[in-house]
């Protein structure tokens, strides 16, 4: 029998670009990091635009590739739509450091936590964001990146989202987690999350690296070690 065929589609947070996620890309076979630049420009409804680049990205992936899809941040949101959308085989699911999707089939997960959707209204101008990085106080982001030169390329990439981005809905179909999901926290110490707890509580794999949010570009072997064991 033929081994099977296994690609590696990493999802980036729509607040970043896909970036975040290329030192782990290299060290994966197959993987490809599908772009949501263009949703800065689009206007609502926004999950569509990300099933569809995915699903263009994995299109020209040959019959019988199984897909593993990993999330970061964000993107854990869209993991539903995105495996609604692929004509491959998805084989797993991974979210790193990832927000998970609502419950169920047939419901919707919010954009955005609640308290987070405030925060942006608050810094919202002529109806867009500035780029992510911006929210912040410099010297509080500094520590998720390796050093002062990556920190400006992520930042350099990152879009002005629409308010509205935020204020969307995104519809979870049925079925969409009947396969393996594993979830890989980052934090300073070895205690759960929310996330992490909610993760387990759902029975799925959890992982966890001591890091910050944006570990993937900090130690990507350790990274992509754990997403390879996972799907």
């Amino acid at each position: 029998m033929a081994a099977v065929s296994v690609a590696y589609v990493l999802l980036h947070s729509p607040l970043v670009g896909p970036s975040t996620w290329a030192p782990v890309a290299r060290r994966l076979p197959d993987a490809v990091v599908p772009s949501f630049l263009h949703l800065q420009h689009a206007e609502p409804p926004f999950w569509p635009l990300v099933a569809e680049a995915t699903a263009a990205a994995v299109e020209a992936m040959p019959a019988g590739t199984e897909v593993v899809l990993v999330a970061h941040s964000n993107a854990g949101r869209f993991m539903p739509v995105v495996v609604d959308a692929l004509d491959h085989n998805v084989r797993a699911c991974v979210f790193v450091d990832a927000s998970l999707p609502a419950r169920g089939g047939g419901g919707a997960t919010p954009a955005v936590a609640p308290a987070l959707l405030e925060v942006v209204r608050h810094k919202a101008e002529d109806g867009h964001l500035p780029p992510w990085s911006q929210w912040w106080d410099p010297a509080d982001i500094a520590p998720m990146f390796p050093d002062a030169e990556t920190m400006r390329r992520i930042a350099a990439e990152e879009p002005r989202l629409p308010l509205s981005f935020f204020e969307q809905s995104i519809p979870v179909p049925a079925g969409w987690d009947d396969r393996l999901c594993g979830y890989l926290g980052f934090g300073r110490d070895d205690t759960d999350d929310d996330k992490a707890s909610d993760a387990r509580a759902r029975g799925w794999r959890t992982e966890h690296l001591r890091g910050r949010h944006l570990h993937q570009l900090v130690d990507p072997d350790a990274v992509a070690r754990i997403i390879q064991e996972m799907g």
